[in-house]
């Protein structure tokens, strides 16, 4: 069993920056791809960012490319979102996923261990 909890999301305005976490918990934190994708209101839930378990290699969603970066700490077991230059259209609750693919999958489907969620709301 894998348990992951979001953290670090709130109300910015545009431009400024957040960085998200997730904790992870469970089975072996290095094993396995970590992803953030994101859903806002009334919108199917989107591919953010992903930073593999084998090579570190990570991949980005292009509306987010240039501007997110994601990290990982395996003695920490816990990978980052460093949000950059935030946009109202950044709005979305902010989910943090794992799997065992490489590369990782952008297809939610793929992903069997899920956070919760946390909120990040970028007002005009």
């Amino acid at each position: 069993q894998v348990q992951l909890v979001e953290s670090g999301g709130g109300l910015v305005q545009t431009g400024d920056s957040l960085r998200l976490s997730c904790a992870v918990s469970g089975r072996a934190f290095s094993s396995y791809s970590k992803s953030w994708f994101r859903q806002a209101l009334g919108k199917e839930r989107e591919f953010v960012a992903s930073v593999s378990w084998s090579d570190s290699s990570t991949y980005y969603a292009d509306s987010v490319k240039g501007r997110f970066a994601i990290s990982r700490d395996n003695t920490k077991n816990t990978v980052y979102l460093q949000m950059n230059s935030l946009k109202p259209e950044d709005t979305a609750v902010y989910f943090c996923a794992v799997s065992s693919l490489h590369p990782p999958p952008r297809a939610e489907g793929e992903y069997f261990y899920w956070g919760r969620g946390t909120q990040v709301t970028v007002s005009s």
